[in-house]
């Protein structure tokens, strides 16, 4: 008993530590397959020994909670499901009730609170007993209705994704050249949803499927199935189910096995719940689960093949991530070759070798993963030097993990996307450029640096001569970039990619300069800590850039390329007044219109609240919004756009 009972003690440790990293830092430390393999090993401890630990993951949600959003303490704990990968203990579990069979679906909990058919709440799961406040973001989602035709308090619970096809198409967008994509859905999704940056939230193109009626002011239906149906004609999403008993189980969840390889919705496996709700309440719970619920998760297959090399993909930020690349072999229905390692602390647990014997699989039976290496030859080299630029590389562990850098900030796989948001609509605002040309460009030896971009002509006959181009579209380019010479001196500053300086940042900057380019150029620290909306990590960043000589002389290289025009900044009625903007815009085209109408009359845009801000421009001035109550608190008065008119008319 003592040995078992230190096991368990070890796993309970390793697990939660695994999950932490997982969920709170988006970066894994161990395989999915090795994990479950390791949380299944608990849970037969736990079965045998009648023992379960105070922080065993068997009877505690994963860690979610992040430090920097609001917290809210659920009403009730939200508990997670008992697990099986046996198709019996479903039957076993529904006996001779009805049960509703859905996808178990891979993303981040939400539970959404209307209150006179408006959504007034949106909450993480985080741990089960405290979630963070996301409302804003959730108001963000593509699929989520604001308001509903019922006016009574309905608190429902949802599960916020981001489909594969959204997914893949971001990883297109932004890998053309080996940088390094997102790792998966799920964490791309938290990472999403959990932002400070509500406007970041909306670019993910985050969905919200609804599977839990949590709490309704009226009667509603004894049935899964009718509540659903209900909900469904709110408006809502719900998650896709289908009516089930002891006789049709095995051929649902087979089917749901097949459809799971081209559903667009991540998913980890399925949940059969009691259609009777009332019944299902009854069954009470454990002290790990509810009785009115089951979690079923697919058997990973594996497969064994052989290890070909590993490839070093350079990124955007310097980091460089290793991915295996197999001899090709067929996993649920589709041939697979390469998958990645996540880090170098994974890639040393797996003790990998070239020609070593590999287990692979698909996690979700989706995403390829290496489960387990058998040979474990360990003789797998960290390139010194990076594969981009031969620059020296360096290991640096981050939480505890171990990560591989570049640290030549001329890198070309930096180089295209420094250039990809230096001609960017927001920034130098140069059209008939995309990123594949400026990949192109970069590989001929075109472009080395941002001031390259104003001597393309140098190269007319080579890029008239290139596929995709003519005299036309070569013309529409080179009149782009002469238009971009004439450039607002807060867009130009945005354009260089310094780090944590977005637009509204670069102007409250050049704002703070009397739009000087000599002061921004030399403001110090001091100066810059004392804006309102920068402060002084963001400050550190921008002294960083500014005392990097590669930068300081491009920086200086451009200014002989371009002029500043006038912002035509002629009524400074609003001088010295910071405002923050929430909710929906009815006045203006969009919030950026809003914000640069302020601008325009001298006024300043930040994104948080703060003691440092006037106002809160929000049309819906009684709402209990994370913003509102914060303005309250530090009795900053809220006005809707209407007052904010008549301010400033």
């Amino acid at each position: 008993m003592k040995e078992e009972l230190n096991r368990m003690k070890e796993l309970v440790n390793i697990l939660n530590e695994a999950s932490k990293y997982y969920y709170q830092y988006s970066s894994p430390i161990m395989t999915d397959y090795e994990y479950d393999k390791l949380y299944d090993e608990l849970v037969e401890l736990e079965n045998k020994t009648k023992i379960v630990l105070e922080d065993s993951p068997t009877i505690h949600v994963e860690n979610e909670v992040s430090d920097k959003l609001q917290k809210v303490e659920h009403p009730s704990p939200m508990l997670s499901l008992s697990k099986t990968k046996s198709i019996d203990d479903l039957v076993n579990f529904i006996k001779d009730k009805e049960g509703l069979l859905s996808w178990k679906l891979d993303g981040l909990t939400i539970v959404l609170t209307y209150n006179k058919g408006k959504l007034v709440s949106g909450v993480t799961r985080g741990n089960g007993i405290i979630g963070e406040v996301v409302t804003e973001n959730v108001k963000q989602f593509k699929n989520i209705p604001l308001t509903i035709d019922y006016k009574g308090k309905l608190v429902v619970r949802g599960e916020a994704i981001i489909k594969y096809s959204d997914f893949n198409k971001m990883n297109d967008d932004i890998e053309n050249e080996g940088n390094v994509q997102y790792k998966n859905p799920r964490n791309l999704c938290s990472g999403s949803v959990r932002q400070l940056d509500s406007s970041i939230t909306a670019k993910r193109n985050v969905n919200i499927i609804i599977f839990a009626l949590i709490e309704c002011e009226d009667e509603i239906p004894n049935s899964k199935k009718l509540q659903y149906e209900w909900l469904d004609k709110l408006g809502f999403e719900t998650v896709q189910r289908i009516l089930v008993n002891k006789d049709n189980m095995k051929d649902v969840v087979l089917e749901y096995k097949e459809k799971v390889k081209t559903y667009d919705i991540p998913s980890d496996g399925l949940v059969l719940t009691f259609d009777d709700t009332e019944y299902g309440k009854s069954l009470g719970i454990t002290a790990k689960y509810p009785k009115h619920s089951i979690a079923f998760k697919w058997k990973d297959e594996t497969v064994e093949t052989i290890l070909l090399s590993v490839d070093w993909m350079a990124s955007r930020t310097g980091l460089i991530n290793p991915v295996a690349v197999f001899k090709p072999v067929e996993i649920e229905g589709t041939i697979v070759s390469r998958a990645s390692l996540h880090n170098i602390s994974i890639m040393e647990k797996l003790k990998l070798g070239i020609g070593d014997v590999i287990e692979v699989f698909k996690a979700n039976m989706i995403i390829p993963q290496v489960a387990n290496n058998i040979t474990k030859s360990n003789n797998l080299n960290i390139p010194k030097l990076c594969p981009k630029c031969n620059h020296e590389t360096v290991i640096e562990e981050n939480n505890k993990i171990k990560y591989l850098y570049c640290k030549n900030e001329f890198c070309p796989a930096k180089l295209i996307k420094r250039l990809t948001l230096f001609t960017s609509r927001n920034a130098m605002n140069i059209e008939g450029i995309s990123e594949q040309i400026l990949s192109n460009f970069i590989n001929d030896g075109f472009l080395n640096s941002y001031s390259d971009i104003y001597h393309l002509n140098d190269y007319k006959n080579q890029i008239i001569n290139k596929e995709g181009f003519g005299e036309k579209s070569y013309q529409n380019m080179i009149d782009s970039i002469e238009n971009s010479r004439e450039v607002k001196i807060s867009n130009f500053i945005y354009s260089l990619g310094i780090p944590e300086i977005g637009l509204s940042r670069a102007k409250l900057i050049c704002s703070s300069c009397n739009n000087d380019i000599n002061k921004i150029k030399n403001i110090t620290f001091e100066e810059l800590s004392s804006i309102v909306g920068v402060g002084e990590i963001i400050a550190r960043e921008w002294i960083n850039a500014f005392s990097n000589k590669e930068f300081l002389d491009e920086f200086n290289r451009l200014l002989q390329e371009i002029k500043f025009i006038d912002n035509n900044i002629s009524n400074l009625k609003l001088k010295d007044i910071t405002f923050v903007i929430t909710g929906s815009i009815e006045h203006f085209n969009n919030r950026d219109e809003l914000i640069e109408y302020i601008e325009n009359f001298g006024g300043k845009v930040v994104n948080s609240i703060s003691s440092k801000v006037n106002y809160l421009i929000n049309n819906d001035i009684s709402s209990n919004s994370t913003k509102n109550i914060r303005a309250k608190e530090l009795n900053i008065k809220i006005i809707s756009e209407e007052d904010f008119l008549k301010m400033v008319e």
